[in-house]
């Protein structure tokens, strides 16, 4: 079955000019996405970016699987070195030693596409050694670094044309929290690495907008934003974290954003996982 061409982008327009979110005990704020100075229909796509972990039993069509990995296969790549693989999880026994490494529940079951982006020098290995080229080179840590460019610039434009369809996303780095498993089930070769998961499918539920760091704090002009100078912004900032975890229907949670980092970063196996042993292992980042 052929699925529905998306609309063209419009023209842009000009909306008012935003001003940095301030902290708003509206609810309903927070199911409207931030406002740019300009936009288009791809723009306004974007900028309702939402992270979506439940799906309905409604599949993704074929035509738009292909139009998805063909936009991947389009996207920009380092030095035309096309360093990255993407293998579409189909088999529900590979699928679900995808579910045990992530710890993630939406992970398995059948709902939603699921997509693991590969840095792969294996590929241009193998070229190489057909041309009596040495490997070397394959492995030095700025090679991989390259294909991690090449595999996250892939995943997100799909994010974007599946957003743009309609479709809901979510990343998955957490299949990084056993990544040999991961290795293992999709039978990847040396000088390969999953980088990251992907699931694609029709939104099962509607979650409201994750206020983000304000531009002053996130945004530098010529030299780095020192977090000190905008000691202000990330008051507002956190205020607006604990009224978003306070009023969304689907945790208690009231926590501002720098307490997060404070209490919660690099928890988690995908944080603990010992990636550079296992990228060693992979032939990777030798040097």
């Amino acid at each position: 079955m052929t699925d529905t061409t998306p609309t063209t982008p419009t023209t842009p327009t000009t909306p008012t000019t935003p001003t940095t979110p301030t902290a708003s005990a509206d609810p309903a704020a927070l199911r409207t996405p931030a406002k740019t100075p300009v936009t288009n229909s791809t723009i306004a796509a974007q900028m309702a970016h939402r992270t979506i972990r439940a799906y309905t039993d409604k599949g993704v069509g074929e035509d738009t699987v292909a139009t998805l990995l063909d936009v991947a296969r389009h996207s920009a790549t380092a030095s035309f070195q096309q360093q990255v693989t993407i293998i579409r999880v189909l088999d529900p026994a590979v699928r679900e030693q995808l579910h045990l490494a992530s710890g993630q529940p939406y992970v398995g079951g059948d709902r939603g596409e699921l997509f693991v982006f590969v840095v792969d020098l294996h590929r241009n290995a193998l070229l190489r050694e057909r041309a009596g080229a040495p490997l070397e080179p394959l492995e030095r840590t700025n090679l991989f670094l390259q294909g991690v460019e090449d595999a996250v610039i892939a995943a997100q434009n799909v994010v974007v044309a599946a957003e743009s369809l309609g479709l809901g996303t979510t990343y998955l780095g957490s299949i990084i929290g056993d990544v040999r498993r991961v290795i293992k089930a999709l039978r990847l070769p040396t000088r390969t690495y999953p980088i990251l998961g992907l699931l694609v499918g029709h939104p099962a539920q509607d979650p409201q907008y994750k206020p983000r760091l304000p531009r002053e704090i996130a945004v530098g002009t010529d030299s780095y934003p020192e977090l000190d100078d905008h000691l202000d912004a990330l008051t507002a900032y956190d205020a607006e974290v604990e009224q978003y975890y306070d009023l969304r229907d689907t945790s208690r949670r009231v926590d501002s954003f720098s307490q997060q980092m404070a209490r919660a970063l690099g928890q988690g196996d995908a944080s603990r996982a010992p990636v550079l042993e296992v990228l060693h292992e992979q032939l990777l980042c030798l040097s």
